[in-house]
């Protein structure tokens, strides 16, 4: 038969992982997609994932690992996309909305050192490989002694090389460990010392706007929780414009209808960062996301966010 759904994902494995997830959710939730074949998954190669001699904060920043599957999707090549959250800017392209998302998995790093378990007890001078401008600044907040270098390549390939002694440390999101079986390589770092990227943890799928069909299908799918606390994160990180080139953390968490956000702006050396918090209800998230990417703005003042 013709595939009724055709999305669009990214060829590794925890891109493939995440779109089987995606997909065995809707054959779950929608009895038309419940046959074999009725939901096609269509791998498409991005320029992220081309790019990895050099960190994405110099190559472009945002978007780099949607850009070519969004202009699928405007085609008609594929009905929808499944993405992490982490890797979409803040605004899609006219014509696409992001209109589910799956429930979050635990959104924190995980620091993978052999035996050592915390920041804190890596060797003095130790060489931690990352390509995050977030977790560099971070590191470098905590252990300026720390010599960071660029680590790109899908999880495997960072695990590998750390195997070999390339770096003695590096760090990987729990969520993308967890889903492909190897969340016992490392451990996880409490968020007061490495907060979370914007949208970690969070898959979210994006269609067209005006394809009412898919838009009713996904629709059985959204949990709304993910996406409540989702815009929050990215009403946060519109405010401040972020991109790869800057060092932006934010993670927001619901509980009982009050959501708490947790947003830190750095300068990449990590010789500076700004941290805030802010409560509200859930109601009120982008009110609340915007509110703190404004107070951001202000402690950092002129150029902060630039240099």
């Amino acid at each position: 038969m013709t595939a009724l759904l055709r999305l669009g994902t990214r060829g590794s494995k925890l891109a493939l992982t995440q779109a089987g997830l995606v997909r065995d959710a809707l054959a779950k939730a929608v009895p038309t997609l419940a046959a074999p074949d009725a939901i096609e998954i269509v791998v498409l190669k991005t320029t992220g994932d081309v790019i990895q001699d050099r960190p994405l904060s110099e190559a472009g920043g945002k978007g780099l690992f949607v850009k070519e599957i969004e202009e699928a999707m405007l085609a008609q090549r594929i009905d929808a996309a499944v993405h992490s959250m982490k890797d979409m800017p803040t605004a899609q392209p006219p014509g696409l909305a992001i209109s589910a998302f799956l429930p979050r998995e635990d959104a924190r790093d995980v620091l993978i050192a052999g035996d050592v378990r915390r920041i804190v007890d890596l060797a003095r001078g130790a060489v931690v490989g990352t390509s995050a401008l977030r977790r560099r600044a971070q590191l470098l907040h905590r252990r300026p002694d720390l010599k960071i270098v660029n680590l790109r390549g899908n999880v495997d390939t960072r695990l590998a090389k750390r195997e070999a002694g390339v770096v003695e440390a590096t760090l990987l999101a729990l969520a993308g460990l967890k889903r492909l079986g190897l969340a016992h390589v490392g451990t996880p770092v409490p968020e007061d010392e490495m907060l979370p990227a914007v949208g970690q943890g969070a898959i979210c799928i994006e269609c067209r706007a005006d394809d009412a069909k898919t838009l009713a299908w996904l629709a059985g799918i959204d949990h709304a929780p993910t996406a409540t606390c989702v815009a929050a994160e990215h009403a946060m990180l519109a405010v401040l414009d972020g991109s790869c080139r800057t060092p932006i953390a934010g993670h927001a968490i619901l509980t009982d209808g009050v959501i708490h956000l947790r947003g830190l702006i750095a300068k990449p050396d990590g010789s500076e960062l700004i941290a805030i918090e802010r409560r509200g209800a859930a109601s009120d998230a982008e009110a609340l996301g915007r509110d703190a990417g404004q107070e951001l703005l202000r402690r950092g003042g002129p150029g902060f966010l630039s240099t």
